[in-house]
């Protein structure tokens, strides 16, 4: 496993007994390591789980997770930049993210 994802033996071992929670990247690496797709490290269907449609606004019940109002267009919003953005960026912004994150927890 440490040659195929190119992460140290000790991390791997980490992330298995939960003292570690690995980021995006590392779970596409186990992910590709193991050959199966990232939705199986978390899922143990036979197929993937059926998607939440709380972003189209013409089949939902109203109940979902920020689905109307305000609140729902800025995720719509955030959701369509996000989509554009390159992964590099991505990355950056979530690492901004996870920092304020912490530091409005402290």
């Amino acid at each position: 496993m440490e040659k195929r994802t190119g992460l140290l033996r000790c991390y791997i071992s980490r992330v298995e007994h939960g003292y570690t929670v690995p980021n995006v990247e590392t779970l596409e690496k186990l992910a590709r390591a193991l050959e199966v797709p990232i939705y199986q490290l978390f899922y143990e269907g036979a197929e993937p789980p059926k998607l939440s449609n709380f972003l189209n606004r013409k089949n939902t019940t109203g109940t979902e997770w920020r689905s109307n109002g305000k609140d729902a267009r800025l995720l719509a919003k955030f959701c369509r930049l996000v989509s554009l953005m390159e992964e590099g960026d991505l990355g950056r912004v979530l690492l901004m993210e996870q920092k304020m994150a912490r530091r409005k927890a402290v």
